[in-house]
């Protein structure tokens, strides 16, 4: 055995089950055309070697990254081309993963971290499209004539340690930043990034500085939900045993259901689902955990799907002990799994002697039949939505409206379809941001009116009811979301965010912080939200250090180099302005000053204009 640093390329056939299912003997026919006639011919061209040869899928090595992908582009440059004869549904097509790393060799075949980070970002890739490790990238400079978009540093499954990512741009012309103009970001002392990615001490990615309570609706609201007596719970995610990693959004979608369920419970602290799901398919000491999360019990367990029947296997720990506080075991059809969860939900309750509110006691005795195929839908939804891309977005919300063709009542689908539209109208993934935020208040209204209780419908109205401009209606909103689920810590981020642009930045914070404690591990937009108080109340150094840590984590997001850039006007450092200034017109080339989101969205004119100012300084049109 051998080991080499090589190129490793992962490519796989998006759909293949579906689409052997439709025209076996035609897609084998047009895999095998496609093999000899394109790939192995452009894999001689570029030097590659081909490793395995799946029914769906390629695995290859290349000496050179700037031949790896070179191969991948022009293969998926051809691909449409290929299949254009064919209807838009049945058509071929791959997602391609590139990564550079050390491999070991054996017998013809290769292993290792390096082919498993391949693997993974072929699962990230669009179909027909191609994603990067950041050794890739970092080895391509401008040899290959495409652009690129960095992804920030993800997680993938299997990999201890996140790994930087780009999606490739076929078009040239879209490029975000060419790799030898990129100027050397801030740094972070990677001992400091690791330490704020497990949230050490539960505070470490906030001050706590203290202030003045302003007896508003928030402070009450903040104050009643954190309260430390409560046992607090890390629910890790369900291990899939209904088949291979492709059934994993239906174990995974489980979990998330459990976790908003129990939270809902005002007498239990619940980790948010960000936080817990960093464990997954790692081998935990569940001591360890609850160590690390700072939590009194852990709740674990599996998830068997087979045709229309579920069963769940759950076991809630003593995190300090290791000893089991409860376990049990359900089997059910998929048209009562909400009747499952919420008896999952009653047995902890009960075994934690936590007493219950009239309310609650209340719904979780409801007795709500699913359609299971909806229910299906709207969990492959999910997943493509946290995945958090325009492509995705567009990707759940088929799945969402395909949910709602069964069952035209199910208010979970139309929440989370309206949700796509928030998205997409909030992070600027269309040219209608105003048509796409009325779009999702008018679905989430609808669908409040099916179930008033459902927390998240009320924290769709949130973001959508900000970015059309009403901050106070969405204010209202994420506290109505907060009274139903005390431990939504989404649901306090994006509270904080709305009094943020209500120029509340004191109330702001405190909501924040709670969304932290809550959920330790959180995404980098957490952070952006604390930063952006501080920048609000003229606390510049202390803003500046948190928008340099959200671009170091998430290169991609804009809104993050425009804060940075007004920050650093502020602070007299007009270098590293001009610097951020670059680079949001990198991520955003139609970017203008006047159609900034976020200066249209702040209500205190002196804070507008003090921003806009900024940015014009930084030399932003």
């Amino acid at each position: 055995m051998k080991r080499h640093l090589r190129a490793i390329l992962a490519a796989d056939m998006v759909g293949y089950s579906r689409l052997i299912e439709a025209d076996e003997f035609g897609v084998v026919q047009r895999q095998k055309a496609h093999l000899s006639e394109l790939i192995e011919p452009l894999l001689a061209k570029h030097d590659g070697r081909l490793v395995k040869l799946m029914g769906d899928g390629v695995l290859a090595t290349f000496d050179s990254v700037i031949d790896a992908v070179s191969f991948a582009v022009e293969v998926q440059r051809a691909m449409p081309g290929r299949e254009a004869a064919h209807p838009e549904e049945t058509r071929i097509r791959y997602r391609i993963g590139v990564n550079l790393g050390d491999v070991l060799e054996d017998e013809g075949d290769i292993f290792g971290d390096g082919v498993n980070i391949a693997a993974r970002l072929e699962e990230m890739a669009d179909p027909g499209g191609i994603c990067i490790s950041g050794t890739a990238y970092d080895h391509l400079k401008s040899q290959v004539d495409v652009g690129y978009e960095p992804l920030g540093e993800v997680s993938v499954k299997n990999i201890e340690h996140p790994v930087r990512a780009y999606r490739v741009l076929l078009d040239a012309d879209a490029a975000i930043v060419p790799a030898e103009k990129r100027r050397k970001r801030p740094f972070i002392p990677a001992v400091l990034v690791a330490l704020l990615a497990l949230g050490v001490g539960g505070w470490l990615a906030v001050d706590r500085l203290g202030f003045p309570s302003s007896d508003t609706q928030t402070d009450m609201l903040v104050s009643e939900n954190r309260q430390d007596d409560r046992p607090s719970i890390a629910v890790l995610p369900f291990n899939n045993l209904g088949g291979g990693p492709e059934q994993d959004y239906f174990s995974d979608g489980m979990t998330e259901d459990l976790i908003t369920d129990l939270s809902q419970v005002s007498g239990l602290f619940v980790l948010a689902r960000n936080t817990t799901f960093a464990y997954k398919n790692r081998a935990v000491n569940v001591q360890k955990v609850g160590e690390e999360l700072d939590v009194a019990f852990v709740l674990e367990g599996s998830v068997r799907k087979a045709g229309e029947r579920v069963r769940i296997n759950a076991q809630l720990i003593d995190a300090k002990t290791g000893g089991h506080v409860w376990a049990a075991r359900y089997d059910g059809e998929l048209t009562n799994v909400f009747a499952l969860q919420d008896t999952v939900v009653q047995q902890i309750v009960e075994a934690l002697s936590v007493e219950l509110e009239a309310d609650e006691e209340e719904r979780l005795k409801r007795d709500v039949q699913v359609n299971s195929e909806a229910y299906d839908l709207v969990l492959r939804g999910l997943e493509r939505m946290r995945r958090f891309s325009p492509n995705t977005n567009l990707e759940a919300r088929e799945f969402f409206e395909a949910a709602l063709e069964v069952d035209p009542d199910y208010g979970r689908a139309l929440a989370d379809l309206a949700l796509t539209y928030a998205m997409e109208a909030e992070q600027h993934w269309t040219d209608s941001p105003q048509v796409a935020g009325q779009k999702a208040i008018q679905l989430a209204e609808e669908a409040r009116a099916i179930d008033p209780r459902v927390a998240q419908t009320h924290f769709v109205l949130t973001v959508a009811y900000r970015v059309v401009g009403r901050v106070e209606d969405s204010i209202d909103a994420a506290h109505a979301a907060l009274k139903l689920d005390p431990n939504y810590a989404d649901g306090y981020a994006t509270l904080a965010s709305s009094l943020n642009y209500a120029n509340r930045p004191e109330e702001a914070l405190a909501a924040i912080r709670l969304a932290i404690e809550l959920n330790p591990i959180a995404a980098f937009f957490y952070t952006w939200i604390e930063g952006q108080s501080y920048y609000i109340r003229g606390d510049l150094s202390r803003a500046r250090e948190l928008f340099e840590r959200v671009v170091e984590r998430n290169p991609a997001f804009t809104a993050g180099h425009r804060m940075l850039a007004a920050t650093y006007v502020e602070l007299d450092m007009q270098d590293d302005a001009e610097w951020a200034a670059h680079e949001v017109i990198a991520t955003a080339p139609g970017f203008t000053v006047d159609t900034d989101p976020t200066f249209l969205t702040f209500t205190d004119e002196a804070t507008r204009l003090r921003y806009k100012s900024s940015l014009r300084s930084a030399g932003l049109p």
